[in-house]
């Protein structure tokens, strides 16, 4: 019998709230390459950044803070603007704040079921 994948857990989407500051310069969705989408998803931390995004989402964007993440201010700015450039969060500026969110629609629409993926994969314990 052919091993069966499992179900992904459901992606938390939350609709957009007016008066949004502009995104930071980001890919156009018809832009989206799949291998820079796959490379900048090779990284595990930004492979962990996008799921928690995808499924834990508490608002509409988050800080960097709210990953809590132990690292450097320095390598998550690195690794936020590699997802952000790649086109798979969009970045907002909120005073000396940047926030993130998924593109889930634009994602799906050109690479249809890798969020999927990346919410069924089970990250290390680590």
């Amino acid at each position: 019998m052919p091993p069966t994948m499992a179900a992904a857990p459901a992606i938390r989407e939350l609709p957009e709230p007016p008066g949004l500051p502009e995104p930071l310069p980001e890919p156009a969705v018809d832009d989206l390459r799949l291998e820079t989408v796959l490379s900048a998803l090779s990284e595990p931390l930004r492979l962990r950044i996008v799921r928690k995004l995808l499924l834990e989402r508490e608002s509409f964007d988050h800080p960097c803070g709210w990953f809590g993440l132990d690292r450097p201010k320095s390598s998550l700015t690195h690794h936020f603007k590699a997802l952000r450039e790649a086109g798979i969060i969009r970045q907002r500026q909120y005073g000396l704040e940047r926030r993130s969110h998924v593109r889930v629609a634009d994602l799906d629409a050109r690479f249809p079921g890798l969020l999927a993926l990346v919410t069924a994969w089970t990250p290390d314990a680590r």
